[in-house]
């Protein structure tokens, strides 16, 4: 085996001298030319110590104990020094140390193991600063990450120090041919796992971001939502059953306030308030993101309300199951073509009753409960082009009347 440039010796701190004339003894390990430092807890009379044969003389009780402690540590850095040698091809003198103490060093790491130390933290975290639902997501993209991992590289685990920049690249084409996941939730599972890479750097089990360069693909989706003149017809609409007749009052009531379903599921008369204006508004936390709602409450919302308010809840209750099933019917009888979902009446607040009345992108991504504005601008960036254009149509022909 190669020289790898190891040593071992004791250094006295003769300035660090106490008062009662004792300095105290450093350990030094040398190890590719750099060094580590660090007190063995003992404290020596300058004049017994011999730094050439590196113990203590005279011999004598204290003195005979010192030596057997220092041969001690001595063979102890040697054995981890050995264990290194074998089991890691790459390694550093912070290492040495690390492991001498007892601890794994960082870079022994497997990025499964650091995605477990990640989800052990973020457990903790529930009901505070997280959702249980986003919790079991990240449980969810660590058996995706495990059977990548397992599938690619015929191992249980790899080192942290394994990982390149092509890793994500094959981990999104596994999760896309293996998993059949969309691209959406490919992203998704990818930056919870960037997170975790985050996580490891600010641990420092890393020293540097393998996976800087590496750009998520873009997902354009369409915003399917309600025109004005759907939005009409559907509110005129009278169903004779009620169960339908509730379903598209609840739908409409989230057309006119963008609230998620959990949040219509959960509003109470707590949540109605004065608002500076005083007029009525809906105050709560958005259920995704636990950020702050204050919306606006509409005519045709304060309608609905006032239709079902009771004691404890204001609207109806009904699974997301059976509500989506009752709005396909409801979709069949009033003629509209489009496959309706709760989610299709946030984006139709967003669409038809904000943005093509002309409110600011800043305001609906706020009234959205949006965590950033690009999120909302990723989204509705063709509703606004879409409104751009008929506003310049309208000008042109203001302009060409003569």
């Amino acid at each position: 085996m190669k020289n790898l440039k190891f040593n071992i010796r004791y250094i006295l701190s003769k300035n660090k001298t106490r008062k009662d004339g004792k300095a105290p003894l450093m350990c030094r390990i040398t190890y590719l030319d750099v060094r580590k430092q660090f007190s063995v807890g003992l404290f020596i009379n300058p004049k017994n110590w011999n730094n050439s044969l590196q113990e203590c003389e005279p011999p004598s009780n204290d003195n005979n104990y010192i030596n057997s402690q220092l041969n001690l540590i001595k063979n102890q850095i040697n054995q981890v020094f050995l264990y290194l040698q074998i089991n890691n091809s790459e390694f550093t003198v912070d290492d040495i140390y690390t492991k001498f103490k007892g601890n794994t060093p960082k870079k022994e790491l497997g990025v499964l193991e650091v995605y477990e130390l990640f989800n052990i933290r973020i457990h903790k975290l529930i009901g505070r600063d997280l959702k249980k639902v986003t919790y079991k997501k990240y449980i969810e993209s660590f058996v995706h990450l495990k059977s990548f991992i397992k599938a690619y590289f015929r191992a249980n685990d790899i080192k942290l120090k394994e990982l390149k920049l092509n890793f994500l690249n094959e981990y999104e084409y596994f999760l896309k041919t293996q998993k059949g996941l969309e691209q959406s939730t490919i992203n998704k599972a990818i930056q919870r796992f960037r997170k975790v890479i985050q996580f490891a750097l600010e641990q420092e089990y890393i020293d540097k971001n393998p996976f800087i360069g590496y750009k998520a693909k873009r997902l354009q989706k369409e915003v399917i939502y309600l025109t004005d003149d759907e939005l009409k017809s559907l509110e005129n609409y009278d169903f004779s059953q009620t169960r339908l007749q509730q379903v598209k009052d609840l739908f409409v009531f989230c057309c006119y306030t963008g609230l998620a379903f959990k949040e219509m599921s959960n509003l109470k008369a707590e949540h109605i308030v004065k608002g500076f204006d005083g007029n009525k508004w809906i105050k709560m936390n958005r259920e995704k993101t636990s950020k702050p709602l204050m919306i606006p409450m509409l005519p045709k919302a304060l309608c609905i309300i006032s239709k079902y308010q009771s004691e404890e809840k204001l609207l109806p209750i009904i699974s997301n199951q059976r509500f989506n099933s009752y709005l396909k019917e409801i979709a069949d009888i009033v003629g509209l073509k489009k496959n309706l979902t709760h989610h299709i009446a946030r984006k139709t607040f967003a669409s038809t009753v904000l943005l093509f009345n002309d409110v600011p992108m800043e305001v609906v991504s706020e009234l959205l409960g949006h965590s950033k504005i690009s999120t909302t601008q990723d989204y509705y960036a063709k509703i606004v082009n879409k409104k751009l254009s008929e506003t310049m149509r309208d000008l042109s022909k203001k302009l060409n009347v003569k």
